[in-house]
Protein backbone atom coordinates (compact mmCIF):
# COMPACT_ATOMS: atom_id res chain seq x y z
CA UNK A 1 0.00 0.00 0.00
CA UNK A 2 1.27 3.30 -1.19
CA UNK A 3 1.81 6.25 1.48
CA UNK A 4 2.24 9.51 0.66
CA UNK A 5 5.40 12.11 0.94
CA UNK A 6 5.78 15.38 1.70
CA UNK A 7 6.06 16.09 -1.73
CA UNK A 8 3.58 13.89 -2.95
CA UNK A 9 0.12 13.38 -1.65
CA UNK A 10 -2.10 10.29 -2.69
CA UNK A 11 -4.87 11.78 -5.34
CA UNK A 12 -7.98 10.46 -4.75
CA UNK A 13 -11.80 10.78 -5.42
CA UNK A 14 -13.19 10.54 -1.65
CA UNK A 15 -10.93 10.39 1.05
CA UNK A 16 -13.18 8.24 4.14
CA UNK A 17 -12.44 9.34 7.82
CA UNK A 18 -13.44 5.92 9.73
CA UNK A 19 -13.63 2.45 8.52
CA UNK A 20 -16.46 0.81 10.54
CA UNK A 21 -19.43 -0.86 8.30
CA UNK A 22 -20.75 2.80 7.50
CA UNK A 23 -17.37 3.65 6.19
CA UNK A 24 -16.90 0.01 4.45
CA UNK A 25 -20.06 0.52 2.56
CA UNK A 26 -19.54 4.00 1.48
CA UNK A 27 -16.50 2.50 -0.44
CA UNK A 28 -19.36 0.46 -2.57
CA UNK A 29 -21.72 3.00 -2.67
CA UNK A 30 -19.01 5.22 -4.73
CA UNK A 31 -17.22 2.42 -6.54
CA UNK A 32 -20.37 1.53 -7.94
CA UNK A 33 -20.55 5.31 -9.60
CA UNK A 34 -16.65 4.98 -11.07
CA UNK A 35 -15.15 6.66 -7.67
CA UNK A 36 -12.25 5.50 -6.05
CA UNK A 37 -11.95 5.91 -2.05
CA UNK A 38 -9.17 6.21 0.62
CA UNK A 39 -9.87 4.92 4.03
CA UNK A 40 -8.44 6.75 7.64
CA UNK A 41 -8.96 4.98 10.85
CA UNK A 42 -7.24 5.27 14.18
CA UNK A 43 -7.60 1.99 14.97
CA UNK A 44 -5.47 -0.57 13.57
CA UNK A 45 -8.23 -3.30 11.44
CA UNK A 46 -11.11 -1.75 9.87
CA UNK A 47 -14.59 -2.71 11.53
CA UNK A 48 -14.76 0.17 13.77
CA UNK A 49 -16.95 -0.51 16.88
CA UNK A 50 -18.03 -3.69 15.82
CA UNK A 51 -14.90 -4.99 15.58
CA UNK A 52 -13.49 -3.05 18.65
CA UNK A 53 -16.26 -3.56 21.42
CA UNK A 54 -18.77 -7.02 20.09
CA UNK A 55 -16.94 -8.98 17.23
CA UNK A 56 -18.58 -11.83 18.44
CA UNK A 57 -22.12 -9.98 19.72
CA UNK A 58 -25.09 -10.89 17.34
CA UNK A 59 -26.82 -8.57 15.10
CA UNK A 60 -30.17 -8.57 14.30
CA UNK A 61 -31.13 -5.93 12.01
CA UNK A 62 -28.93 -5.93 8.83
CA UNK A 63 -31.74 -6.61 5.86
CA UNK A 64 -32.15 -10.31 4.45
CA UNK A 65 -29.57 -11.64 7.25
CA UNK A 66 -31.21 -13.02 10.14
CA UNK A 67 -27.77 -12.70 12.73
CA UNK A 68 -24.67 -11.45 11.92
CA UNK A 69 -21.58 -10.98 14.46
CA UNK A 70 -19.96 -7.48 14.30
CA UNK A 71 -16.52 -9.73 12.66
CA UNK A 72 -19.17 -11.63 10.09
CA UNK A 73 -20.36 -8.22 9.51
CA UNK A 74 -16.98 -6.46 8.77
CA UNK A 75 -15.15 -9.30 6.91
CA UNK A 76 -18.57 -9.87 4.57
CA UNK A 77 -18.15 -5.39 3.70
CA UNK A 78 -14.49 -5.82 3.07
CA UNK A 79 -15.64 -9.16 0.57
CA UNK A 80 -18.31 -6.74 -1.05
CA UNK A 81 -15.93 -3.62 -1.71
CA UNK A 82 -12.56 -5.48 -2.98
CA UNK A 83 -14.03 -5.29 -6.33
CA UNK A 84 -12.97 -1.01 -5.89
CA UNK A 85 -9.38 -1.16 -4.42
CA UNK A 86 -10.25 0.24 -1.53
CA UNK A 87 -6.91 2.05 0.15
CA UNK A 88 -6.95 1.83 3.71
CA UNK A 89 -4.46 3.81 6.24
CA UNK A 90 -4.73 2.23 9.58
CA UNK A 91 -3.42 3.21 12.89
CA UNK A 92 -4.05 6.97 11.68
CA UNK A 93 -6.38 10.11 12.74
CA UNK A 94 -7.11 12.70 10.16
CA UNK A 95 -5.73 15.87 12.07
CA UNK A 96 -5.74 18.36 8.66
CA UNK A 97 -8.69 19.16 6.14
CA UNK A 98 -8.10 22.58 4.51
CA UNK A 99 -10.50 23.12 1.49
CA UNK A 100 -7.28 24.34 -1.60
CA UNK A 101 -8.11 27.29 -4.32
CA UNK A 102 -8.88 24.76 -7.08
CA UNK A 103 -12.26 23.46 -4.40
CA UNK A 104 -10.25 20.07 -4.04
CA UNK A 105 -9.70 19.14 0.35
CA UNK A 106 -5.76 18.78 1.35
CA UNK A 107 -5.94 16.04 3.94
CA UNK A 108 -3.27 14.95 6.28
CA UNK A 109 -3.10 12.54 9.23
CA UNK A 110 -1.23 12.52 12.24
CA UNK A 111 1.67 10.19 11.06
CA UNK A 112 2.41 12.24 8.01
CA UNK A 113 -0.30 10.65 5.20
CA UNK A 114 -1.03 13.31 2.97
CA UNK A 115 -4.41 13.23 0.15
CA UNK A 116 -5.57 15.72 -2.48
CA UNK A 117 -9.63 14.68 -2.42
CA UNK A 118 -11.91 15.78 -4.10
CA UNK A 119 -14.30 15.23 -1.51
CA UNK A 120 -14.47 13.99 2.04
CA UNK A 121 -16.58 11.53 3.99
CA UNK A 122 -16.89 11.33 7.73
CA UNK A 123 -17.78 8.05 8.57
CA UNK A 124 -16.33 8.50 12.42
CA UNK A 125 -19.14 6.70 14.29
CA UNK A 126 -19.23 8.67 17.69
CA UNK A 127 -15.75 10.46 17.15
CA UNK A 128 -12.27 8.86 18.15
CA UNK A 129 -13.37 6.81 21.57
CA UNK A 130 -11.74 5.95 25.02
CA UNK A 131 -13.03 3.10 27.43
CA UNK A 132 -13.82 4.79 30.78
CA UNK A 133 -10.63 3.15 32.72
CA UNK A 134 -10.44 1.70 36.37
CA UNK A 135 -9.00 4.29 38.38
CA UNK A 136 -7.45 2.28 41.51
CA UNK A 137 -3.81 2.19 41.88
CA UNK A 138 -1.97 -0.37 39.47
CA UNK A 139 -5.01 -1.35 37.09
CA UNK A 140 -2.97 1.05 34.26
CA UNK A 141 0.19 -1.61 34.88
CA UNK A 142 -2.15 -4.93 34.56
CA UNK A 143 -3.66 -3.43 31.47
CA UNK A 144 -3.85 -6.22 28.85
CA UNK A 145 -2.88 -8.73 30.82
CA UNK A 146 -4.96 -8.89 33.84
CA UNK A 147 -7.54 -5.42 33.48
CA UNK A 148 -8.88 -5.62 29.70
CA UNK A 149 -11.78 -3.00 28.42
CA UNK A 150 -12.88 -5.67 25.72
CA UNK A 151 -12.96 -8.87 25.13
CA UNK A 152 -10.40 -10.65 22.03
CA UNK A 153 -11.00 -13.95 22.61
CA UNK A 154 -13.85 -16.04 25.49
CA UNK A 155 -11.68 -19.05 26.06
CA UNK A 156 -8.66 -17.22 27.44
CA UNK A 157 -10.90 -16.59 30.59
CA UNK A 158 -11.63 -20.65 30.60
CA UNK A 159 -10.86 -21.49 34.13
CA UNK A 160 -10.36 -18.45 35.47
CA UNK A 161 -11.68 -16.22 38.75
CA UNK A 162 -13.47 -13.18 36.94
CA UNK A 163 -14.99 -10.19 38.08
CA UNK A 164 -16.66 -7.87 35.70
CA UNK A 165 -17.20 -4.18 36.59
CA UNK A 166 -20.14 -2.30 34.91
CA UNK A 167 -24.46 -2.58 34.70
CA UNK A 168 -24.67 -2.07 30.88
CA UNK A 169 -25.04 -4.19 28.14
CA UNK A 170 -21.09 -5.43 27.60
CA UNK A 171 -21.19 -6.43 31.06
CA UNK A 172 -24.39 -8.29 31.64
CA UNK A 173 -23.36 -10.16 27.82
CA UNK A 174 -20.39 -11.00 29.00
CA UNK A 175 -21.30 -12.68 32.29
CA UNK A 176 -23.68 -14.53 30.45
CA UNK A 177 -21.27 -15.25 27.97
CA UNK A 178 -18.58 -16.57 30.60
CA UNK A 179 -20.08 -18.13 33.21
CA UNK A 180 -20.06 -21.47 31.33
CA UNK A 181 -16.52 -20.70 30.60
CA UNK A 182 -14.61 -19.55 33.57
CA UNK A 183 -14.12 -20.68 36.97
CA UNK A 184 -16.18 -17.72 38.65
CA UNK A 185 -17.83 -15.14 37.87
CA UNK A 186 -18.87 -11.88 39.75
CA UNK A 187 -20.52 -9.00 38.44
CA UNK A 188 -19.77 -5.89 40.67
CA UNK A 189 -21.99 -2.45 39.36
CA UNK A 190 -22.37 0.50 42.13
CA UNK A 191 -26.35 0.44 41.66
CA UNK A 192 -28.98 -2.08 42.03
CA UNK A 193 -30.44 -1.41 38.74
CA UNK A 194 -28.89 -2.07 35.65
CA UNK A 195 -28.89 -0.16 32.88
CA UNK A 196 -28.86 -3.56 30.25
CA UNK A 197 -31.89 -5.04 28.40
CA UNK A 198 -34.09 -6.72 31.05
CA UNK A 199 -33.63 -10.02 29.82
CA UNK A 200 -30.43 -9.76 30.31
CA UNK A 201 -31.02 -8.86 33.48
CA UNK A 202 -33.56 -11.50 34.54
CA UNK A 203 -31.03 -14.16 33.69
CA UNK A 204 -28.12 -12.68 35.37
CA UNK A 205 -30.03 -12.83 38.36
CA UNK A 206 -31.71 -16.33 37.67
CA UNK A 207 -27.58 -17.79 37.54
CA UNK A 208 -27.38 -15.85 41.14
CA UNK A 209 -30.32 -17.51 42.53
CA UNK A 210 -28.51 -20.97 41.15
CA UNK A 211 -24.94 -20.19 42.50
CA UNK A 212 -23.58 -20.07 38.89
CA UNK A 213 -22.64 -16.18 39.59
CA UNK A 214 -22.35 -13.38 41.88
CA UNK A 215 -23.95 -10.17 42.00
CA UNK A 216 -22.16 -7.18 44.25
CA UNK A 217 -23.39 -3.98 44.59
CA UNK A 218 -20.48 -1.39 45.29
CA UNK A 219 -17.13 -0.23 43.45
CA UNK A 220 -13.73 -1.52 43.21
CA UNK A 221 -11.86 -0.44 46.14
CA UNK A 222 -8.40 -1.82 45.04
CA UNK A 223 -6.94 -4.98 44.04
CA UNK A 224 -5.04 -7.01 46.04
CA UNK A 225 -1.49 -8.22 44.32
CA UNK A 226 0.72 -11.37 45.00
CA UNK A 227 4.38 -10.95 45.17
CA UNK A 228 5.06 -11.41 41.84
CA UNK A 229 2.67 -8.80 41.46
CA UNK A 230 0.04 -10.47 39.74
CA UNK A 231 -3.43 -9.67 41.20
CA UNK A 232 -5.52 -12.10 42.89
CA UNK A 233 -8.29 -10.13 44.33
CA UNK A 234 -10.17 -6.93 44.36
CA UNK A 235 -11.29 -5.08 47.24
CA UNK A 236 -15.56 -4.06 46.93
CA UNK A 237 -16.65 -1.74 49.20
CA UNK A 238 -20.17 -2.11 49.27
CA UNK A 239 -23.09 0.19 50.14
CA UNK A 240 -23.15 -0.52 53.62
CA UNK A 241 -19.58 0.73 53.63
CA UNK A 242 -18.36 -2.74 54.29
CA UNK A 243 -15.08 -3.83 52.27
CA UNK A 244 -15.09 -7.21 50.47
CA UNK A 245 -11.86 -9.45 48.71
CA UNK A 246 -13.44 -10.83 45.59
CA UNK A 247 -11.05 -13.63 44.05
CA UNK A 248 -10.07 -12.35 40.78
CA UNK A 249 -7.43 -13.70 38.16
CA UNK A 250 -8.88 -11.23 35.52
CA UNK A 251 -11.23 -8.18 35.34
CA UNK A 252 -13.07 -6.85 33.02
CA UNK A 253 -13.97 -3.25 33.00
CA UNK A 254 -17.25 -1.80 30.68
CA UNK A 255 -17.82 1.19 32.40
CA UNK A 256 -18.98 2.83 28.55
CA UNK A 257 -16.78 4.77 26.11
CA UNK A 258 -15.70 8.41 26.37
CA UNK A 259 -16.15 9.67 22.77
CA UNK A 260 -14.46 12.37 21.47
CA UNK A 261 -14.56 14.08 18.32
CA UNK A 262 -10.52 14.85 18.45
CA UNK A 263 -9.62 16.86 15.52
CA UNK A 264 -13.62 17.10 13.72
CA UNK A 265 -13.86 19.65 16.03
CA UNK A 266 -11.32 21.63 14.54
CA UNK A 267 -12.55 21.56 11.15
CA UNK A 268 -15.14 24.55 10.79
CA UNK A 269 -18.02 22.21 10.73
CA UNK A 270 -21.74 23.07 12.47
CA UNK A 271 -22.35 20.93 15.20
CA UNK A 272 -25.57 19.80 17.57
CA UNK A 273 -24.12 18.00 20.84
CA UNK A 274 -21.13 16.60 19.20
CA UNK A 275 -22.75 15.61 16.15
CA UNK A 276 -22.17 16.99 12.77
CA UNK A 277 -25.65 18.48 11.21
CA UNK A 278 -26.49 17.64 7.23
CA UNK A 279 -28.55 17.98 4.64
CA UNK A 280 -31.03 14.95 4.78
CA UNK A 281 -31.02 14.78 0.79
CA UNK A 282 -27.52 14.88 0.37
CA UNK A 283 -25.94 14.22 3.71
CA UNK A 284 -23.29 17.61 3.02
CA UNK A 285 -22.37 19.09 6.48
CA UNK A 286 -22.79 22.98 6.66
CA UNK A 287 -19.06 22.78 4.25
CA UNK A 288 -19.60 21.62 0.49
CA UNK A 289 -17.85 18.90 -0.09
CA UNK A 290 -17.97 17.61 3.19
CA UNK A 291 -20.26 15.10 4.00
CA UNK A 292 -20.98 13.30 7.38
CA UNK A 293 -22.83 9.43 7.23
CA UNK A 294 -23.34 7.22 10.05
CA UNK A 295 -23.79 7.75 13.98
CA UNK A 296 -21.33 10.91 13.72
CA UNK A 297 -24.11 12.60 11.83
CA UNK A 298 -27.37 14.45 12.99
CA UNK A 299 -30.89 15.10 11.83
CA UNK A 300 -34.63 15.21 12.23
CA UNK A 301 -35.71 11.53 13.18
CA UNK A 302 -32.15 10.09 13.05
CA UNK A 303 -31.85 6.86 13.78
CA UNK A 304 -28.26 5.23 15.32
CA UNK A 305 -28.59 2.10 13.42
CA UNK A 306 -26.65 0.75 10.74
CA UNK A 307 -28.81 0.05 8.48
CA UNK A 308 -29.70 3.66 8.47
CA UNK A 309 -26.00 4.42 7.41
CA UNK A 310 -26.24 2.28 4.72
CA UNK A 311 -29.08 4.61 3.43
CA UNK A 312 -27.22 7.59 3.95
CA UNK A 313 -24.02 6.02 2.26
CA UNK A 314 -26.00 5.20 -0.56
CA UNK A 315 -27.53 8.98 -0.97
CA UNK A 316 -24.55 10.36 0.04
CA UNK A 317 -22.24 8.74 -2.93
CA UNK A 318 -24.62 10.28 -5.52
CA UNK A 319 -24.39 13.46 -4.17
CA UNK A 320 -20.70 13.61 -4.23
CA UNK A 321 -20.85 12.10 -7.61
CA UNK A 322 -23.10 15.34 -9.06
CA UNK A 323 -20.50 18.02 -6.79
CA UNK A 324 -17.49 16.31 -8.50
CA UNK A 325 -18.92 16.28 -11.66
CA UNK A 326 -21.30 19.42 -11.85
CA UNK A 327 -23.86 19.75 -14.79
CA UNK A 328 -23.54 15.84 -15.52
CA UNK A 329 -26.33 14.14 -14.86
CA UNK A 330 -25.74 11.32 -12.55
CA UNK A 331 -28.35 8.11 -13.81
CA UNK A 332 -29.64 5.77 -11.38
CA UNK A 333 -28.48 2.56 -12.69
CA UNK A 334 -29.68 -1.66 -11.05
CA UNK A 335 -26.57 -3.65 -10.21
CA UNK A 336 -29.35 -6.74 -11.35
CA UNK A 337 -29.50 -5.42 -15.00
CA UNK A 338 -26.60 -2.36 -15.50
CA UNK A 339 -23.89 -3.71 -17.71
CA UNK A 340 -21.66 -0.53 -16.32
CA UNK A 341 -22.60 -1.67 -12.76
CA UNK A 342 -20.98 -5.36 -13.74
CA UNK A 343 -18.53 -4.07 -14.99
CA UNK A 344 -17.36 -2.14 -12.03
CA UNK A 345 -18.51 -5.08 -9.87
CA UNK A 346 -16.00 -7.49 -11.79
CA UNK A 347 -19.10 -10.02 -12.48
CA UNK A 348 -19.90 -11.67 -15.95
CA UNK A 349 -22.92 -10.55 -17.56
CA UNK A 350 -24.52 -11.45 -20.75
CA UNK A 351 -25.01 -9.82 -24.32
CA UNK A 352 -28.26 -9.92 -26.08
CA UNK A 353 -27.03 -12.32 -28.55
CA UNK A 354 -26.02 -14.67 -25.65
CA UNK A 355 -29.43 -14.31 -23.71
CA UNK A 356 -31.25 -15.09 -26.48
CA UNK A 357 -29.03 -18.41 -27.44
CA UNK A 358 -29.67 -19.53 -23.92
CA UNK A 359 -32.96 -18.82 -23.61
CA UNK A 360 -33.51 -21.04 -27.35
CA UNK A 361 -31.32 -23.68 -25.62
CA UNK A 362 -33.63 -23.74 -22.76
CA UNK A 363 -36.95 -23.70 -24.48
CA UNK A 364 -35.40 -26.78 -26.79
CA UNK A 365 -34.78 -28.64 -23.90
CA UNK A 366 -38.12 -28.04 -22.57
Amino acid sequence: MAESTASSPLTTDVVIVGAGPCGLFQVFELGLLGLKAHLVDALKEPGGQCIELYPDKPIYDIPAVPVYTGKELTDNLMEQIKPFGAEFHLGQEVTTVLRQESGRFHVATNTGTQFDAGAVVIAGGVGSFQPRKLDVPGAAELEGKQVHYKVRDPQSYAGKDIVILGGGDSALDWALALVDIANSVVVVHRRPEFRGAPASVAKLLALRDEHRADVLVGQVKDLVLDDTGSMKAVRVQGGDGVVRAVDAQQVLVFYGLSPKLGPIAEWGLELNKKQLTVNVATFQTSSPGIYAVGDINTYPGKKKLILSGFHEGALAAFAIKEYLEPGKKVHLQYTTTSPIMHKRLGVAHETHAEEHERKKAAAAQG
